[in-house]
């Protein structure tokens, strides 16, 4: 039970966090888009920054358990095409619906780490399916450094949802395939 209402509160911290901004994240806040009586928040936990530590941990589970599934649901590749198709789908689910919260939550937490390592050391991007299919493609293409080159791919596709949340719009495959492109060479 305990497991589950920390899940509850790190959930809705991420929805409080996107919709009204780290200094909207606060112990009320995150009671109320809860549906909790006032002071559960600061029951489990204590201290604003255990709040947005927790919500980080979250916003990292969350985005992995995506990017496994992506990864496993579609094998490398079979040209860059595919690839960028495939990449150009996930930008726009980062762009959309619950996507769009956790994107704006974690762009929040990226400034936020500046000033507080220890949510830098949570945000290090991790191994995930999703990236081994992209170096392995990279990898069956010939491309040296495909370890360097997935990280500078995946980094630009970053840039490229940022812009669109920020900016408005859609991440055009025709931007991608320029990416991996590029990649290729």
């Amino acid at each position: 039970m305990a497991t589950e209402r920390r899940t509850l509160l790190a959930d809705a911290a991420i929805t409080v966090l996107a919709e009204t901004g780290i200094r909207g994240l606060t112990h009320r806040a995150v009671d109320r888009a809860a549906n909790l009586p006032s002071g559960t928040t600061s029951a489990y936990y204590r201290t604003r920054q255990a709040l947005l530590t927790a919500l980080v941990r979250r916003l990292v589970e969350r985005d992995q358990a995506e990017l496994e599934e992506a990864g496993r649901a579609l094998p490398v590749p079979r040209d860059a095409g595919e690839l960028a198709a495939r990449i150009t789908a996930l930008a726009e689910r980062r762009l959309t619906g619950n996507g769009r919260q956790r994107s704006l939550a974690r762009y929040a937490c990226a400034i936020e780490s500046v000033r507080h390592p220890e949510l830098r050391e949570i945000l290090v991007p991790r191994e995930n399916t999703a990236r081994e299919a992209v170096r392995a493609f990279l990898a069956a293409q010939g491309v040296e450094d495909a370890e360097e080159r997935t990280v500078t791919l995946l980094t630009c596709v970053d840039g490229l949802v940022f812009d669109r949340l920020v900016n408005g719009g859609r991440v055009a495959e025709e931007d991608v395939r320029r990416l991996v492109g590029a990649a290729l060479r």
